[in-house]
């Protein structure tokens, strides 16, 4: 008799495509965590919350096309137009912006002016994978567009948001810095750098400061792309350097560039009422300061810009950015509408801080699990934990009878602080045993008492930074 072989198929080994940010669940608190902190914060200061599809039309994504940013889009295909031969119509979003944009357009007659945003949403870029930089990962926006015109206070507002995250997110000591590109534009006005295409280039050059250094920008701009003479390029070296150390070190740093053309001294106007609004919001001196050097990519931004960075982490660099801009929505509406807004990318800034020691995974979000010590008592179980979740307390219920050394084990690896036990013994004597596994203890608590007092623990953990 012939035997047949049945042949399975081969296994897939299970991995993640590059570049994407996959945690383990107590990471995965963390980080949702952190994102609440953001959200929370967010609405304080009034700001709505918008979603926007994954994928747009491709025209409508694409406004800008060519360079960079089409060579980074993920477009997306459906089976039925594969078959039929069709180009793609969709693509991913690749920021939050240009959906912005989009969307403001779209419902503009719709919407209150200035209309304040908020948006906590993945975005898709097709850069080359590498450690800390994504392909898929969280941007965190909040901007706030006027109709026809908006008034430079709302540009200090931002800050004032900025610190109230990372004040709450406990990162350590932080510094906002601030410039204004008019300032900058005028400045270079002042040294024959006018014509636009040629300041781009310079902006964009010492935007790199921090990262190449001056020596290295300093060659590049007397070198043969730029051909600037050594004292213009003494002159902008010195000017970009400028790093205020107070707030009325700040406003002398300003002062001291005096009125020069009309470019410059509306940049300074700008920058100077932000500073001092900056006071008047209650942001501590020590966490933000002047920076010169400040430019923040190509013409986008028009108007004031920020970087914000951790003092006992600059490797990291930038952890929140943003700034002014004039036309959001140029290419789907023939009204004006100027904004100002910032972004922190989560994913990147979580993976930083998590390689940095500054973060760690968190406690289990489930508060207590209550053990299962006799199959007769699963109904008691299942009344304690409806118990518990009447009073705010997350609680699962051990639903098989293993021995209770286990039923511990699967506690202390899923980060659960508490789990408390019923059985005979406590049944014949109306309380229940707690054990502690983070304090290597256990007590007795009457059954009726039993979310009060866990309430009081749970407290106290939280109010000493535990969770």
């Amino acid at each position: 008799m012939r035997r047949f072989a049945l042949e399975l198929p081969a296994l897939i080994k299970p991995r993640t495509t590059p570049g994407v940010m996959e945690l383990l669940p107590r990471d995965q608190i963390a980080f949702q965590r952190m994102l609440d902190v953001i959200r929370r914060n967010y609405e304080r200061f009034g700001f709505l919350p918008v979603e926007t599809p994954v994928f747009e039309l491709s025209e409508v994504l694409l406004t800008k096309t060519g360079g960079e940013t089409e060579r980074q889009v993920y477009f997306v295909q459906s089976t039925g137009a594969l078959e039929q031969g069709g180009q793609p119509e969709l693509a991913l979003r690749f920021d939050l912006t240009v959906p912005l944009a989009r969307y403001v357009a779209q419902h503009e007659h719709d919407l209150a002016f200035p209309f304040r945003r908020y948006q906590i949403q993945r975005v898709y870029r097709g850069e080359r994978a590498q450690r800390g930089r994504f392909r898929e990962f969280y941007q965190c926006d909040i901007d706030v567009i006027g109709k026809d015109a908006l008034s430079v206070r709302h540009d200090a507002e931002m800050p004032a948001v900025i610190h109230a995250v990372f004040s709450e997110l406990g990162v350590g000591d932080f510094t906002i810095q601030l410039n204004n590109r008019k300032l900058l534009r005028g400045f270079f006005e002042g040294l024959g750098i006018a014509e636009g295409e040629r300041q781009a280039l310079v902006l964009r050059e010492i935007d790199k400061l921090d990262k190449r250094g001056a020596e290295a920008v300093r060659a590049t701009l007397t070198g043969p792309d730029f051909q600037l003479a050594d004292d213009v390029a003494d002159r902008i070296m010195a000017f970009v350097q400028v790093r205020s150390t107070s707030h009325a070190d700040a406003l002398a740093r300003l002062d001291a560039l005096g009125t020069g053309n009309a470019t410059l001294a509306e940049g300074v106007a700008e920058l100077r009422e932000v500073i001092e609004l900056l006071k008047a919001q209650g942001v501590p001196e020590t966490d933000y300061a002047v920076n010169f050097s400040i430019a923040r990519g190509l013409d986008y931004y028009t108007g004031t810009v920020y970087e914000t960075t951790l003092d006992d982490h600059p490797q990291i660099g930038s952890v929140c950015s943003g700034g002014r801009y004039e036309n959001l929505a140029s290419h789907y509406t023939k009204s004006k509408l100027p904004g100002v807004g910032i972004s922190i990318g989560a994913t990147r800034l979580f993976f930083q801080l998590r390689e940095a020691g500054i973060l760690s995974g968190a406690e289990s979000s489930v508060d207590v699990m209550v053990g299962l010590m006799d199959e007769a008592r699963l109904a008691d179980s299942l009344d304690i934990a409806r118990q518990l979740r009447g009073a705010g307390i997350n609680a699962e219920v051990q639903m098989e009878g293993k021995k209770l050394a286990r039923q511990f084990q699967y506690a202390d690896k899923a980060g659960i602080r508490f789990v408390v036990l019923y059985g005979e013994d406590e049944a014949a004597r109306n309380v229940v045993t707690v054990k502690d596994l983070r304090a290597k203890e256990q007590f007795e608590v009457a059954r009726d008492d039993l979310a009060k007092t866990l309430r009081v623990e749970i407290e106290q953990q939280r109010a000493m930074g535990g969770v």
